[in-house]
């Protein structure tokens, strides 16, 4: 099924929108799961604890992780994930949030998304 013009790479792209019903729940979870990680440095902890506790969409970017959602995905390795999270101003009903639209807009990774004459 390989060829060898076809990449063994490939990019998940995941978009998630979440309500946060319990901001100290999140805030909690996080700040055990911190605290729980013996392999964190201690200048690393103390940042990641002030993190999470200034910022709930930060605390759940912490409880979230890419390594969990795919590890055992047989025949996959994970070699790279970058995730954050941010507070959003969110309408269901705006075409914005329409998750069922195809994502045609961007452009190719071997384009420059410049306009093209010819």
């Amino acid at each position: 099924m390989s060829t060898p013009e076809t990449s063994r790479f490939v990019r998940l792209r995941v978009e998630l929108v979440l309500e946060i019903d319990d901001e100290d729940a999140v805030t909690g979870a996080a700040l055990r799961r911190i605290a729980d990680d013996g392999d964190m440095p201690d200048e690393e902890r103390v940042q990641a604890e002030s993190t999470v506790t200034e910022d709930t969409a930060e605390a759940l970017a912490q409880l979230v992780d890419p390594f969990t959602l795919v590890g055992e995905v047989p025949g996959v390795e994970l070699l790279q994930a970058s995730w954050s999270g941010e507070v959003i101003d969110y309408d269901p009903d705006s075409p914005e949030w329409d998750l069922d639209e195809d994502d045609d807009e961007e452009p190719d990774d071997d384009e420059d998304g410049a306009d093209r004459v010819g």
